[in-house]
């Protein structure tokens, strides 16, 4: 059998069970991996296998500061070859805002290549006036904008009225996509409780706020919230923060591949 390094032959075999995905480049059906620290060769590998999957790739929290500058840009360019925006997690954003040093920030992450800035205050407070600035100023830098909502640990939560208002000033302000907050556990963050559920009234609440969900990033790490998710929304719902050894995974899911989304259709075809 002739080697076809530009497609797969099983397509030839079977149909894709869950159809209508959406290929690359697409503004809907998102995935944002979040990298807590691969090397650049697993980088390769990640992208070789994977790269026609992800749309985001988040260096989580405030990592970029640990790197060599030559391998962080190496990553950084490697991403962008693979069609992948690239961006520094939103804690490192926040860090910059308490200091007193959005501008440089900006500036610097410019200057080194990332495409995207996330604004979130997931850790610190800040003004409405401040999220909003900060929005502004990456978008004059020609950066793509993502915003987070919701607080890393729910003691620290604001009443769900906040958050509805975040979300629609955070696109009003020009944000690409609004995420919202899971953390890399799923779990007692954002808005998923202690068992890594999304509280029902909360989720149903965000989705008029936006008024579309497809303007919406959820964080799902866990497969049972991925599951949830493409079941209420189809195969091209935007999920985020999924571990960069789960890329692969999260695909089979999202076009019925897997067990857990195959049945579904299995049922749907057999009545």
């Amino acid at each position: 059998m002739s080697k076809d390094t530009s497609s797969n032959l099983w397509l030839d075999v079977i149909t894709i069970p869950l159809g209508g995905r959406l290929k690359k480049p697409r503004d809907h059906g998102l995935t944002m991996i979040i990298d807590k620290g691969l090397g650049l060769n697993e980088t390769k590998d990640l992208f070789s296998v994977s790269g026609d999957y992800i749309d985001f790739l988040k260096l989580g929290f405030g990592t970029s500061a640990l790197y060599n500058q030559g391998l962080l840009e190496e990553k950084i360019n490697l991403a962008k070859r693979f069609g992948i925006e690239v961006y520094p997690g939103g804690t490192f954003l926040e860090i910059a805002i308490m200091q007193n040093k959005l501008k440089e920030f900006i500036k610097m992450a410019g200057a080194i290549g990332y495409t995207t800035l996330e604004v979130s205050d997931g850790t610190i407070n800040f003004s409405q006036e401040v999220r909003e600035r900060a929005i502004s100023m990456a978008l004059d830098a020609g950066f793509k904008v993502l915003t987070e909502v919701g607080k890393k640990n729910l003691q620290d939560k604001e009443k769900i009225g906040h958050y509805l208002k975040q979300i629609k000033r955070d696109l009003d302000c020009g944000a690409y996509r609004v995420i919202i907050e899971g953390r890399e556990s799923g779990k007692s963050a954002g808005f998923y409780d202690q068992q890594g559920r999304f509280i029902e009234d909360e989720w149903e609440q965000i989705l008029i706020a936006a008024g579309d969900q497809r303007l919406l990033i959820w964080e799902a790490p866990l497969k049972q919230q991925q599951q949830d998710l493409i079941s209420r929304f189809g195969p091209n719902v935007n999920l985020g923060n999924i571990a960069t050894n789960e890329a692969l995974a999260l695909e089979a899911l999202r076009v019925g591949l897997r067990g857990d989304t195959l049945r579904p259709v299995y049922l749907r075809e057999s009545n």
